[in-house]
């Protein structure tokens, strides 16, 4: 940082699928560290891979920004909509001698990479058509579209000072010139990326480790154009259960099928921001908690694990703090979901504030909630276990009972007590019957408190009668 910078970071996702977490996890730390610093925080799509992008990735990716709740001050930027930005730059370049054109076929250079590997070498472009003094080029072939490659500095060291990896060095000769411009005019990503962050003013860039390999030809872009370089941080990868990472090709789940599981926001940023970033020893915070601590330290240098027995952890604690109110709209989603329209939200609250405890995701909630509006069906054994013939009597008396009591909690223990002291019976004895009976659950928090938020005659239908 330098005093009166304005910080400016970027996340830049190809939609040639979902916002995978990943790429979700880099959007917080960059979101997050703009934030810190009082910057500003860019949306752009990387949309040049014309052939496997679409737009309904794009819209995934903008539903899975709006979830995560990761506003962003400028964008989305297309990459596809600046092909005349990259031209011009290509222009600039071929002009100043930092770029040029090359006629080598698909053909020929499989037949350069062929010998090489033969040779044990490098796979890597031979020059032959970087221009140099006293150099004759090939001949000009006739009916090949020349792509553009970017003359790549012959020796030397690219080094940075990575946010996250520390000091790095790469070697120029062992990296090659790479096409910048392809034969059709779309840009190739290195060089769309450079143009990007240099006219967008990006200073700090968060991305995974899987880019570091592109970040030497990056900065000598950069250095060629005469533009400011930005700060680069590579996060390790995040590998799923099999040790192996997660990617949108391999193991991963998109961020919007978190939000159909029942996780809440606000515990997938707080899980996420874990998986390579701590804060001394604490585990669970807000997002507003992590803008103040994000200074771009205490990055791992380590991959991190998936644990979703820990997302779940975490996003039990989230619902625990949630508004009872907000909870009910998220589980009447989650019920309309499953063809059970419910819009009584005033009850669906009640049922949040009596059964989120017991609940990792709003998922669960609603399988709670369920109960009240479809038939349930109690298990064999459990019938078996804690509804016996020597019960009848009791749960046909309650159920008497309970056509007349006001239908609130107090009234309605009220009346199992009543039952209890006729018939010669104890709580642990008619609870379990009545949970079994009515809930199909053979465990539930106070009866009472659960029976008044079944409608009266269902709780009735579900008793014997006689």
């Amino acid at each position: 940082m330098t005093v009166g910078m304005t910080v400016r970071t970027r996340i830049a996702p190809s939609p040639t699928g979902f916002l995978h977490l990943g790429t979700a996890r880099t959007a917080l730390y960059s979101w997050a560290y703009a934030r810190h610093h009082g910057g500003q925080f860019v949306l752009r799509i990387e949309d040049t891979d014309v052939a496997r992008s679409t737009q309904a990735s794009v819209q995934q990716i903008l539903d899975a920004m709006r979830w995560l709740g990761l506003d962003y001050d400028e964008g989305p930027v297309y990459q596809m909509q600046r092909l005349a930005r990259y031209h011009a730059v290509v222009e600039s370049m071929l002009a100043a001698g930092t770029a040029y054109r090359c006629w080598s076929t698909p053909e020929e250079l499989e037949t350069l990479r062929e010998a090489q590997r033969a040779r044990g070498e490098k796979t890597r472009y031979d020059g032959r058509w970087r221009p140099a003094p006293g150099k004759v080029l090939p001949p000009v072939p006739a009916g090949v579209a020349p792509v553009v490659r970017f003359a790549n500095p012959p020796d030397g060291l690219v080094r940075w000072d990575d946010l996250v990896k520390g000091p790095i060095a790469v070697g120029n000769e062992e990296i090659d010139d790479l096409v910048i411009l392809r034969a059709d005019g779309v840009p190739t990503y290195n060089f769309a990326v450079v143009v990007d962050d240099w006219d967008m003013a990006i200073t700090h860039v968060f991305r995974g480790d899987e880019h570091i390999n592109n970040t030497p030809w990056q900065i000598n872009i950069f250095r060629a154009l005469g533009a400011p370089l930005p700060r680069f941080g590579h996060c390790p990868v995040i590998l799923g259960d099999d040790g192996q990472k997660l990617s949108k090709r391999r193991g991963a789940v998109s961020v919007t099928a978190y939000e159909e599981a029942g996780y809440l926001p606000e515990a997938m940023l707080n899980y996420l921001a874990r998986l390579g970033w701590s804060h001394g020893d604490d585990e669970l915070f807000s997002p507003a908690q992590m803008v103040q601590w994000f200074d771009g330290s205490h990055l791992s240098r380590s991959p991190a694990q998936w644990d979703p027995a820990k997302l779940a952890w975490v996003n039990a604690h989230h619902m625990k703090q949630a508004p009872d109110a907000r909870l009910a709209a998220l589980a009447q989603q989650q019920l309309r979901r499953r063809g059970l329209p419910v819009d009584d939200l005033e009850l669906l609250a009640r049922a949040a504030a009596l059964f989120k405890d017991r609940c990792s995701t709003v998922a669960e909630l609603a399988d709670w909630v369920a109960m009240i509006f479809e038939p349930v069906q109690p298990r064999d054994e459990d019938l078996a276990a804690h509804v016996g013939a020597a019960l009848r009597p009791a749960l046909q008396d309650l159920r008497e009972r309970l056509a007349e009591v006001d239908w609130v909690p107090q009234a309605i223990a009220a009346a199992i007590k009543a039952v209890l002291a006729a018939h010669g019976l104890k709580m642990p004895q008619l609870a379990p019957a009545l949970r079994v009976l009515v809930c199909g659950r053979t465990q539930t928090p106070s009866i009472d408190a659960v029976l008044a938020l079944f409608p009266r005659a269902t709780v009735r239908s579900r008793l014997p009668a006689s």
